[in-house]
């Protein structure tokens, strides 16, 4: 009995001491009932109603509903199934599904454009299962921030946080809709900040495991103080569901365009003319960097800000009023919050030397008209297609192993390039069977391209060569 208690009593203490731990961790964990139970009433279910072209729809590279698998927003469609060709059906109804809060109590509610964009009939469910219907203030696709308003007095609101206080690690959680089921509620940690996506220069998201699925968009991301401290805006999928990655836009940046989209239903934000591109690491040597940060100007647009103020292609900006620019997604960043008519003092690197440059800086050109990379900032041509684009030099060729082609550095999220899957960094080797040998190429063929058809467009996409179907609007569209 003796020599059995000698094992027993070890094992016994062992066992106490994991269930201690166990029972300690569970305490250390965060509760998020008081959260919930304080915030849930100012946030809201948003539900729209748009008629859509679905002729417009085929032939497109992603699919019938034209959304890629990789980054996507994902306001839930709804949408009907479509029989391209079928009597009656040139146009449908589409149902979309997204969240929201309430900033104000005199009915201003903040959600992301693309769950309104387009939508003909937006109604917005609020906590006490009332629908109002709402009407659209203003919608800021580059940031992906709308704010709307309902006819409705004393509606509970939510506290604002500082997102720039965010940590990576820290607990948060988000309120919203997915698949249509109210006030879901899921919780993670912040997986990274600052993170920079594809076709959103203007936005440093914040990268977080908390459970996004559609339907989510537009919903708030709090804090454990109970505080919004971002939008849920995207998610990265294969499957079109969650899979451990989603991102919000820092509510410091959504108040500020929530702020101009109330005062005067549009945003204003600095522009500088330029075509930027990323410092590699043989550009860094050859530019004489000790690393691959700033962002090298490719080109400068004539008549702009950057122009004026004497920037060249070939320098390399490090710095914006001695805020760090990390790499080429920061400038954009940087430059965009600045209110047009300020003055910023840029740090370049030219020729080897540091030198500090004083920009007035422009306002962001009307929407549509791209900055090209030869002297024809508002071409019609590069309108239509929607990029910004440059020659390549031999060295360039050389890395990235093509005999012609332009490589792409800017893209209109709403352009045709962009809505065919062509994304910055592409080279663009041939429009429509025809060789493009550089950016006059390019425009002649855009201009000369049909608009009633699909055109098939070669591109160079890291080492490895892929057609796209493109589709053009007419050029008085």
């Amino acid at each position: 009995m003796q020599r059995l208690s000698r094992y027993v009593t070890p094992l016994l203490l062992a066992f106490v001491a994991l269930c201690a731990a166990q029972f300690a961790q569970a305490r250390e964990l965060p509760d998020f009932t008081q959260l919930v139970e304080d915030a849930a009433p100012g946030v809201v279910n948003i539900s729209t109603t748009s008629t859509v072209d679905t002729r417009a729809m085929q032939g497109s590279p992603f699919g019938e509903q034209g959304v890629p698998d990789i980054f996507r927003h994902f306001f839930g469609d709804q949408m009907p199934p479509m029989t391209p060709g079928a009597p009656g059906q040139g146009s449908q109804e589409r149902h979309s599904l997204g969240s929201g809060f309430v900033i104000s109590h005199d009915g201003y509610i903040m959600t992301n454009a693309h769950v309104v964009d387009g939508a003909d009939e937006i109604v917005v469910r609020l906590n006490d299962r009332r629908e109002l219907e709402a009407t659209l203030v203003g919608a800021d696709k580059k940031t992906d921030v709308a704010v709307l308003k309902v006819d409705a007095d004393d509606l509970p609101t939510l506290d604002m946080g500082d997102s720039d206080d965010l940590q990576v690690g820290e607990w948060v959680a988000a309120i919203g809709s997915p698949f249509g089921f109210d006030h879901s509620v899921t919780a993670g940690i912040v997986s990274a900040i600052n993170r920079t996506l594809p076709s959103d220069a203007y936005v440093p998201f914040i990268q977080t495991d908390v459970a996004i699925n559609p339907g989510n968009s537009g919903g708030p991301l709090f804090n454990l103080d109970g505080k919004v401290v971002g939008i849920n805006s995207q998610i990265y999928t294969r499957s079109g569901g969650f899979m451990g990655v989603s991102f919000a836009i820092p509510i410091n940046v959504a108040m500020d365009i929530a702020d101009q989209l109330k005062d005067s239903g549009h945003v204003s934000r600095g522009w500088l003319g330029v075509v930027i591109q990323p410092v590699s690491n043989d550009l860094a040597e050859s530019f004489g960097l000790d690393d691959t940060r700033g962002a090298l100007i490719a080109d400068v647009s004539d008549d702009s800000p950057a122009s004026e103020a004497g920037l060249k292609a070939g320098d390399v900006v490090l710095a914006v009023d001695d805020e760090k620019v990390e790499d080429s997604t920061t400038l954009p960043r940087l430059v965009g919050r600045v209110s047009p008519g300020d003055d910023v003092t840029l740090n370049i690197l030219r020729d080897g030397e540091p030198q500090k440059i004083e920009v007035t800086v422009g306002n962001w050109p009307k929407e549509g008209k791209m900055a090209s990379s030869q002297q024809q900032s508002e071409n019609d041509s590069q309108s239509r297609l929607g990029v910004a684009v440059s020659d390549l030099d031999d060295q360039m060729r050389s890395q990235l192993d093509v005999d012609n082609g332009v490589v792409v550095r800017q893209l209109d999220p709403r352009g045709a390039a962009a809505a065919a899957g062509i994304a910055r960094g592409d080279v663009i080797v041939s429009f429509d069977s025809t060789a493009i040998e550089d950016t006059d190429a390019l425009i002649e063929a855009v201009e000369n391209a049909p608009t009633d058809r699909a055109i098939p467009v070669r591109i160079v996409r890291e080492g490895r060569s892929l057609f796209v179907a493109l589709r053009l609007q007419s050029a008085d569209e």
